[in-house]
C-alpha cells in the first residue's frame, strides 16, 4: 500500500482531536472460553494471535504524515519502523470479582475500558491499539480495540476487524487469491487524459457538490443555537475522563415493538434512547429541558459492495428527542415521524449533514479551523446516537466464541454522552460512553434503557 492522501473529512477528525477529546472509535468484544478441559487460550495466546493477524493487515501499518501539497494536507504512508508489539497490550482486572458466567468480569472490563478510552493514540505511529483484558482463570476474556476516526468509520472498522476474527478475510485489505478483487488489485490504475465530456462532467459534479455544501451550511446556521441550553450533565465542561456502561437488549423484543409501531428497528432504538434519557433525568431530579435534546444520527454514504473504500464516508440526521412526552408510545411515534422526514429529505441535506460540508473544505481550513469547528458541535447537537453494522455470521477468535461486542463512539467537544449500538447473536448491544465526571451515574442510564424496552413491550398489542 503506497502513499494515500487523507480525505478532507479524515483530516477534520485528525485535527479535531485534543487531549480531552481523543477522536478514536472503540469496541469492547467479550469472548467465551473454549469448551472442554483445555479452557480459554490465556491472555498471552490471545495477544500473540492478535499480533499475527493485525500485522498481516496493510491498513494497520499506515501512519499519518504531513505533505507539502496540498497545503495543510496529510497522507497515509507505511510506517517503516512498524512493530505490532507497540500496539498490542495485556491488561488485567480484579479477578476476585470475576465469576465464571462473566457477569462480574464484564463490569470490571467495562470500567477498565472506560479508563483506556481516555488515552489518546500516539500520533507518530499507526493510530490504533488493542488491549487483551484477562478474565478469570479459564473464563471469559475481552479485547478492547481503538481505531482513530481518521483511519476508519464504523463500516471500515468492521472491515478491518474481519481480518482479526477466525476464517473471515478482511474486506478489501487481503483479497483472496483468484477473486475478482485480488485480480483488480494486481493491476495498477490506468492513467487517462479526460476529454471535453469528462471535463464538463467533473465540473458539473463539482458545482453540484458546492451547491450541496452551501445548502448544508445554510441549514447549519438556521439550526445553530446561540445560547444552547439543555440537561446540565450533557452540557458540563469536559474533564477528559471517560466512563463506559453497557446494556443488552433482546432483538426479538425490539422487533416485536417495531411490528406494532411501524418504522424500522433503528427508529425503535432511537425512541428507546429518548425514553431512557427521560427516565434518567427524572430519576436524577433534573427538570426536563424546554428545548428537546438533539441527537446526531450518523448515516453511512458507502454504496453496497464498496465498504472497503478508503476514507470516511459519512453524513447524518439531526433528531430532536422528545423527552418531555410522558407517553412511551407517543414518544416513539414522534421519533418515527421525525426520522421519516429526515429520510425523505435524504442524508445529504440539512444541518445533520455536517460531514458533507467538511468534505468540501480545503486541507488548510481543517488544520487551522479545527478549534473553532470543534466548539461548533455543541451548537448543533447534544448527543451522538450511532448504529454499527456487524456480520450476521457467528464470530470467534482462536476458536473462542464472540459473546458480545459493545461499540464506543468518541465525544465531540461540548458533548458528555455518546450512544453506540450493534446487533449480534440475537441481541442489541449498547455502549454508553460518557465524561466520567459529568455522568458518574452512567450505569443508571443503562438500566433505564432496559426499563424503556420493557415498558414499550408491555404496551405493544399482542401478536
Amino acid at each position: 500500500m503506497g502513499t494515500e492522501l487523507l480525505t478532507p473529512l479524515d483530516l477534520a477528525f485528525w485535527h479535531l482531536e485534543s487531549d480531552a477529546h481523543p477522536m478514536h472509535l472503540g469496541a469492547l468484544a467479550v469472548f467465551s472460553p473454549l469448551a472442554g478441559p483445555a479452557g480459554g487460550m490465556g491472555a498471552e495466546g490471545v495477544a500473540a494471535l492478535l499480533a499475527a493477524r493485525a500485522e498481516a493487515i496493510p491498513r494497520l501499518r499506515m501512519r499519518v504524515r504531513d505533505v507539502l501539497l496540498p497545503v495543510g494536507g496529510a497522507a497515509w504512508s507505511a510506517d517503516k519502523d512498524f512493530d505490532v508489539r507497540h500496539h498490542i497490550e495485556r491488561v488485567t482486572t480484579d479477578r476476585t470479582r470475576g465469576r465464571c458466567d462473566g457477569t462480574g468480569f464484564l463490569a470490571d472490563a467495562g470500567r477498565l475500558a472506560g479508563e483506556l478510552m481516555e488515552r489518546p493514540l500516539e500520533r507518530g505511529r499507526p493510530p490504533w491499539q488493542m488491549y487483551v483484558i484477562d478474565g478469570p482463570e479459564g473464563g471469559s476474556f475481552a479485547v478492547l480495540v481503538k481505531l482513530h476516526h481518521a483511519l476508519a468509520d464504523g463500516m471500515r472498522a468492521v472491515a478491518i476487524g474481519a481480518g482479526i476474527f477466525d476464517e473471515i478475510a478482511p474486506l478489501g485489505d487481503r483479497p483472496r487469491a483468484g477473486t475478482a478483487a485480488a485480480r483488480t488489485r494486481a493491476v495498477p490504475p490506468r492513467s487517462w487524459m479526460p476529454g471535453p465530456r469528462q471535463v464538463a462532467g467533473l465540473a458539473l459534479g463539482r458545482i453540484e457538490d458546492l451547491g450541496r455544501a452551501f445548502g448544508v451550511g445554510a441549514s447549519m446556521v438556521r439550526a445553530s443555537r446561540l445560547d444552547p441550553r439543555g440537561v446540565p450533565a450533557l452540557t458540563a465542561r469536559s474533564s477528559g475522563t471517560r466512563r463506559l456502561a453497557t446494556a443488552d437488549l433482546d432483538l426479538a423484543a425490539v422487533r416485536l415493538i417495531r411490528r406494532a409501531a411501524g418504522g424500522t428497528v433503528n427508529d425503535v432504538l432511537l425512541g428507546v434512547v429518548a425514553g431512557a434519557l427521560r427516565r434518567w433525568m427524572l430519576e436524577r431530579g433534573e427538570p426536563l429541558p424546554a428545548d428537546a435534546p438533539r441527537a446526531l444520527v450518523p448515516v453511512s454514504r458507502r454504496r453496497p459492495g464498496r465498504a472497503a473504500a478508503t476514507g470516511n464516508r459519512l453524513s447524518g440526521y439531526l433528531l430532536e428527542l422528545p423527552v418531555r412526552e410522558p407517553d412511551p408510545w407517543r414518544r416513539l411515534g414522534r421519533v418515527r415521524a421525525a426520522m421519516g422526514r429526515n429520510k425523505a429529505a435524504g442524508p445529504l441535506r440539512g444541518a445533520g449533514a455536517v460531514a458533507v460540508l467538511a468534505d468540501q473544505l480545503p486541507s488548510l481550513a481543517h488544520r487551522f479551523g479545527a478549534p473553532i469547528a470543534g466548539g461548533a458541535a455543541r451548537l448543533l447537537f447534544d448527543i451522538l446516537v450511532t448504529s454499527v453494522p456487524l456480520p450476521r455470521s457467528a464470530l470467534s477468535l482462536g476458536g473462542c466464541p464472540l459473546r458480545a461486542v459493545y461499540p464506543m463512539a468518541p465525544l465531540a467537544r461540548g458533548q458528555a454522552l455518546a450512544v453506540a449500538l450493534s446487533t449480534y447473536g440475537g441481541q442489541v448491544h449498547v455502549g454508553l460512553v460518557a465524561d466520567g465526571r459529568a455522568l458518574p451515574d452512567l450505569e443508571r442510564l443503562a438500566v433505564c434503557v432496559h426499563d424503556e424496552v420493557a415498558e414499550l413491550l408491555s404496551l405493544s398489542p399482542p401478536g
